[in-house]
């Protein structure tokens, strides 16, 4: 049966499997988990990791050649395979099937795949039953608004930091459900001598202190077509190291709720309607979202901060005022 995400220490505590899937669309928590892997596996002495981007083109049998290869010095390895959701071509589950059969990779190698959110006929299909019976699979759901604020707790409360609970709210409400920005936020709290536990007011003076902008005033300004806003706020969020990925997290948040702003305040409900009525492809700035995010991580060539003001600029403008950029091309999939 598949784990949660908060089932997933335990279960290392008890043994460390020979393969693992990691599914789910919350950026944060996949990350954490393949962390909490990866750390298991280093201290268990698999002191090599390859890292393999499946995309067009992939070749399957240079994995199945370097998983039944020793290094040199006959070191345990890890192969971590970070694979699209819709890249599950018939190759790859067989070589998924066969691996988790036996009949490929060696002992002295860990397979830990990340993914997207996987559908249910993907969840169905033999390649992930037998992942499912012979090693770990564990799929990150989305949290539920209601469920943000004892996150957030949990989380606050690993940094040894104690809020009010009307403070815990008033957080929850700053984020959105944006785990990304949720845990910068925890961040720059943990870094501030506050007297605990920490009253709502402290909260919201403390975080207006440390940053004029965040990721949803820059997000908003992209929406609404503020293309000099857009500049303004990205020249102050790239000051902040961690700022990246809270961007990207809140962006892809808001991409997913487009059509769907119940909950959300007026002024930026109104916007992402009016975004949504442009007629770009979510599914496109999706895809983008995810390039950047690598190239942030160093996985990917390419400058990411650059590459994201020339996506939210692309965003920002609108129909008429020139011709289309690369992205608008590429957004309206022309």
């Amino acid at each position: 049966m598949p784990l949660r995400a908060e089932q997933l220490s335990a279960a290392l505590q008890q043994s460390l499997q020979s393969i693992y899937l990691i599914s789910g669309d919350e950026t944060l928590l996949v990350e954490e988990a393949c962390d909490a892997v990866l750390l298991k596996a280093r201290e268990q002495g698999f002191t090599e990791r390859s890292i393999h981007h499946v995309e067009s083109g992939f070749k399957w049998h240079d994995v199945i050649n370097e998983a039944a290869s020793l290094s040199l010095f006959a070191e345990r390895k890890v192969l971590d395979l970070r694979i699209p959701a819709g890249k599950f071509d018939k190759e790859a589950s067989r070589v998924l099937r066969d691996w988790a059969n036996g009949s490929a990779g060696n002992p002295d190698t860990l397979l830990v795949i990340r993914t997207e959110r996987l559908q249910q006929r993907q969840r169905s299909s033999a390649w992930f039953k037998a992942i499912e019976s012979s090693g770990t699979v564990v799929l990150i759901w989305p949290l539920a608004p209601r469920e943000l604020p004892g996150w957030l707790e949990k989380r606050l409360q690993g940094k040894g930091l104690a809020l009010q609970t009307d403070a815990v709210h008033a957080l929850a409400e700053r984020v959105e459900g944006n785990l990304l920005a949720a845990a910068q936020e925890v961040e720059k709290l943990a870094l501030q001598n506050l007297s605990q536990p920490v009253s709502q007011e402290a909260l919201l003076t403390c975080l207006e202190d440390s940053s004029r902008f965040n990721s949803f005033d820059l997000i908003d300004a992209a929406m609404a077509g503020h293309g000099s806003r857009v500049t303004k706020i990205l020249s102050v969020l790239r000051e902040d190291k961690g700022a990246l990925f809270a961007v990207l997290g809140a962006l892809t948040s808001q991409l997913r709720r487009l059509g769907e702003t119940r909950g959300l305040p007026p002024a930026r409900a109104r916007t992402m309607e009016a975004f949504a009525r442009r007629g770009l492809s979510a599914k496109a700035l999706l895809a983008e979202c995810a390039v950047l995010d690598q190239q942030g991580k160093g996985q990917r060539l390419g400058e990411a901060w650059i590459g994201l003001e020339q996506l939210l600029l692309s965003m920002a403008q609108q129909p008429g005022q020139r011709p289309p950029s690369y992205y608008q091309r590429k957004l309206k999939g022309r």
